[in-house]
Order: C-alpha cells, then structure tokens, then sequence
C-alpha cells in the first residue's frame, strides 16, 4: 500500500491532533523551537506519522501552531516541569552567534546544557539527542580522510564556540553515569548551511578566497534540511551514539574556486595568522585566529553510523555550496569582518590584494587612533 502524498498528510496532522489519531510515537520536546533549526525541526517532527507530540520551548513563541508551547530561559530548573511526560528532548537552544560576548556565550550554552540534562533526567526523560559540531574532531594536518565518528576529539577551544561544544561534549558522556537510565545521542554537522551565519559561510562572502601556503583544505557542507532528517533519525532511536554528519564526499579548494568563481589569495601562514590573531585582539574581527584552522586543513566525516541505519543526505556539496554563495551574495566580508556599502566598493577595487591591505589598513587605523587619544 503506498503512503499517502505529503501535501496530503501535512493536513491532515494540522486538522488532527496526534493524540486523537492514536499516534503511539513518542512525545518530543524541542529547546530552541523558534531558532532556525528548531523550527524546521519542530515543524517536521509535527508533520511525522511517528511521533505523538512536540514540544516547543524557546524564550519566543514560533510558528508552529500544531506543536505545544512553553516559552522560557532553557537555564530555568523550571523547565523539568516542562518536559514531563516526554521521551525525548531535542537540545538545541545554542548561542554561536560570532558577535556575541564569549563569556556570555559560554555561560548560556553550558549552563543551558547542564540545565537540560538534569531536568530532563528528573523529568524522566529516556534519551537526549545534543547537537554540536564536526569543528569538535579538529582540523589537523594529519586528520584521516573522511574521519570516522569514533575518532579523538583533538580539537582546542582557540576557535568561536568550539570550546564550548567541547565542553556540551563532556557532558554528554558525563551525563549517563551521573543520571542512570538516560541515553545521550551527540549529533555533529558538517560546515551547516542554510540561513545560517558562521565563520565558516563567512569565508565564501570575501572578494578573495584566503588560502594559507603549504595547507591542504578539504570542504564538506551539511544542509540544514539534513540534519533535521539525522536528527528525526536520532529521535526516533533508528541509530544513536555520537552521530556525524554532512553530504556524501568533499570538495578540494581548487574545486571551490570552481565552481564559486572566486580566485583565491594565497599568504603565508605566518602572515595570515598573525593578522587574524592581531585583529581579533584589538576587537576589530569577531574570528578568532583559530577559526582558520578550520579552512586550512581536513576535518572531513563519513557518517557511516547514519548510512548504515538506512540515512541518506538529500543534497550534495555541490549543491549546498550553491546555495551558500547565493545566500551571501551582496555581502562582503574581509578577515571576518562584515563591511558597510562604502567600505566594500573600496574593498572591491583593491583586486587581489583586498583580504591582505583591507586587514593592515584596518590595523594601522587603530594604532593611530590610540596614539591621538
């Protein structure tokens, strides 16, 4: 018997709730409902045949009428009253917004983590899936091609939130010997794309591609509309553990300047990362010179827990690079930093050399301002 069309089934669980269809899927809840990825989340788990409800938490109420709201700071201990009666909580109200304090970030995603996990264990929850980032592997020189999900975590919290992932890690392993009969599943995407703003899709917004000597970059994108797929696998228990994920293979840097049409510039490494280190310093770039690292060498995953539980990426690399150069057209950015209207028709008339003199310029700038004051 063949499923009924889509089109279809989305209205009909709008007209019905799940409880009345006798759904005996389990009841999800979902933190950061209202963020990008909550929401097409919470919007495609409603729509599911295999799950009874969801449950919305965010500090906003979203769109989704279908699901139950609860709008609160994810670091209230009230939000295990919440999450009772569910069986799975989706944890995914993270700040890595690159403009944000780093002492305050930290502070909300830890925190809100910790928060999380030992409600949902009071609640009486049986598993938390977690979402960090494939940045947690580290990109090293000598990372194996792909990265298998087993492989150490060798990365340092020198880029922009990765030690706070590291630290989401942690507590994920912690979190089955301080709370028995809890089951944690860690999702880590690949460089996520689509409508998201990251060091990593700032990289495409520059005039020129930096490329540092003597580096061997390997990209490997991963649709946002993917990881909700992965992490509805992870929801309703077709696979668990620590889960990688991304599209099928990457793409070599020369394959990049390809098929984005942007020629690289090519500095080395000394100079490159001593400019970012300089301008991240004095405040004038929100990157951290450790985010380069991450355009630099390989931290490819194969996701192969995923493809063996039957999981399939809809897009490819190419496609989601795609994409990404036409959600970021019209926006210019140089060593991180996003420039105003006037700054990028300058930017755009310094021709090759524009990532290089637009970062000294902006140096020199602020040294002679501290001498006039």
């Amino acid at each position: 018997m063949s499923s009924p069309d889509p089109q279809v089934r989305a209205a009909r669980n709008e007209s019905t709730p799940h409880a009345a269809r006798g759904v005996r899927g389990p009841v999800v809840a979902v933190t950061g409902a209202a963020s990008r990825i909550g929401a097409l989340l919470t919007e495609r788990l409603v729509a599911s045949d295999e799950v009874k409800q969801v449950i919305a938490i965010d500090e906003r109420r979203g769109d989704c009428a279908a699901a139950q709201w609860h709008i609160l700071d994810v670091r209230d201990p009230a939000i295990a009253e919440k999450l009772r009666g569910a069986d799975v909580v989706v944890h995914l109200a993270l700040d890595l917004d690159l403009e944000t304090d780093s002492a305050a970030r930290t502070a909300y995603n830890v925190r809100g983590t910790q928060t999380v996990l030992t409600a949902a264990a009071a609640a009486g929850v049986h598993r938390v899936v977690l979402c960090t980032s494939a940045m947690v592997y580290g990109a090293l020189d000598d990372n194996e091609l792909p990265l298998s999900e087993d492989a150490e975590l060798r990365a340092t919290a020198e880029a922009t939130g990765v030690g706070d992932l590291l630290e989401i890690e942690r507590l994920a392993r912690r979190a089955p010997r301080a709370h028995p009969g809890l089951n944690v599943t860690v999702v880590r995407p690949a460089v996520l794309v689509g409508g998201t703003d990251t060091a990593l899709t700032r990289y495409f917004e520059s005039p020129r591609l930096l490329v540092v000597a003597g580096s061997r970059p390997a990209w490997q994108f991963c649709h946002v509309e993917d990881l909700c797929s992965a992490l509805e696998y992870a929801v309703l228990e077709k696979v668990e553990g620590e889960l990688a994920v991304g599209c099928d293979g990457w793409l070599e840097q020369e394959e990049v300047e390809e098929l984005s049409g942007i020629r690289r510039m090519e500095l080395p490494s000394a100079v490159a990362l001593g400019a970012a280190a300089r301008l991240h310093r004095i405040g004038l770039t929100p990157s951290p010179a450790g985010d380069l690292a991450y355009t630099m060498y390989p931290w490819v995953v194969s996701g192969s827990r995923l493809h063996d539980a039957g999981w399939r990426p809809q897009w490819t690399n190419e496609e989601v690079l795609a994409e990404l150069l036409e959600e970021v057209s019209g926006r210019h950015t140089v060593a991180g930093r996003r420039l105003g209207r006037k700054d990028a028709t300058a930017a755009g008339a310094a021709g090759a050399t524009v990532a290089l003199l637009g970062a000294a310029a902006v140096v020199r700038r602020a040294r002679k301002a501290r001498r006039r004051i």
